[in-house]
């Protein structure tokens, strides 16, 4: 089974920019004092920032849920209408076909719902950080790989500056490796930003998995809808956004197989079942609402 490591360029282009540090000019210590704070400030900054992402990854996560939950509750009733008791109902002309028919389209509606509140957590090609219409994923990565603080100009400038996009290639934006905080270094703060990403790429996927799950199933009792499988794209362009966070690799033009962290499993990821019952059900939504991969303990 492919692994799946959203951050592994980045993680290799600052292993290879820490291997190379001592290769390249120290700053001054009259502008490593400055650099400093301006440091800390922009680190306060990115990981405030992650921490809004994180409360709007579960703002969308929670919509998501109850979407499922509104599929869920639609296609059960649909499957169990043959053996409900209508009562007085029962002597209607085709009520229970009538019902089944109003169920299979709210079914639609929830899971049109549901394929946008999932579309809301993944990332957008060609979006940028201050965009509205960025979804979180997109926030979180951009963020992770922006905790380094660039001198901007020269250091002979008699005004110094900071900026956190870089303007000379000798800078690595590490301040020479020195510590920000206590004896923490950039490089540090980056892994860890990478590590919790990493987590939220994991369980991205594998809510992806459980989309194309519920978007798949029917039953008999009413037409049947859009059967989807784990290589389909699920809305225009959803590989390409994908793509930012390495869940689909252009090279092989594959989609790496959900997981979840310390399982491992060389199953392959098979068609969907059009016809669960109700007691996987209730595991896809509470797999969806457990977010097995985010360990929240250690955040």
């Amino acid at each position: 089974m492919a692994t799946l490591d959203a951050t592994a360029s980045c993680s290799s282009s600052a292993s290879n920019l820490q291997h190379s540090s001592s290769k390249i000019p120290q700053l001054s210590p009259s502008v490593t004092r400055l650099w400093r704070p301006a440091a800390q400030r922009n680190l306060r900054n990115q990981w405030s920032k992650l921490a809004s992402y994180r409360q709007q990854w579960a703002s969308s996560s929670s919509k998501g849920r109850s979407h499922a939950t509104d599929l869920v509750n639609a296609y059960l009733s649909q499957r169990y209408m043959p053996a409900m008791e209508l009562g007085v109902l029962s002597d209607m002309p085709n009520i229970r076909k009538k019902a089944c028919m109003k169920l299979f389209k709210q079914q639609g509606l929830h899971g049109s719902k549901l394929l946008s509140a999932y579309k809301d957590m993944t990332p957008k090609i060609g979006a940028k950080p201050v965009d509205l219409s960025v979804t979180v994923m997109t926030h979180m990565v951009n963020t992770s790989r922006s905790m380094r603080c660039f001198l901007k100009g020269t250091s002979s400038s008699p005004l110094v500056q900071f900026s956190s996009l870089s303007e000379d290639t000798n800078d690595l934006g590490d301040g020479g490796g020195v510590p920000v905080f206590l004896f923490w270094p950039v490089s540090s703060f980056e892994k860890l930003a990478e590590e919790l990403v990493q987590m939220f790429v994991l369980e991205l996927n594998l809510k992806r998995l459980l989309v194309v799950e519920l978007l798949s199933i029917s039953c008999e009792e009413a037409p049947h809808g859009n059967q989807y499988r784990w290589s389909d794209e699920l809305y225009p362009g959803e590989f390409d956004d994908l793509g930012i966070c390495s869940i689909h690799s252009k090279e092989i033009g594959e989609l790496i197989p959900p997981k979840i962290i310390g399982f491992e499993s060389h199953s392959p990821v098979l068609r969907p079942n059009q016809e669960p019952d109700h007691e996987i059900l209730q595991v896809y939504l509470t797999t969806w609402l457990a977010e097995v991969n985010i360990d929240t303990y250690s955040q």
